[in-house]
């Protein structure tokens, strides 16, 4: 997943790759389908912001 996000988002910053190394199987899951509308890493920020309000 990180290849990918690298690839859509160019290189992130470890703070991010951690959080998503975090992540379960599902979550992975669901950020894989949110991952090809991001335009930003400010996307992704947002959408692991959101996992952590709930």
């Amino acid at each position: 997943m990180i290849r990918q996000i690298n690839r859509r988002l160019g290189e992130i910053n470890p703070q991010l790759q951690n959080q998503i190394e975090k992540l379960s199987f599902d979550q992975l899951e669901d950020l894989g389908e949110a991952l090809l509308d991001f335009e930003t890493e400010m996307d992704l920020t947002n959408w692991l912001n959101q996992l952590t309000d709930k």
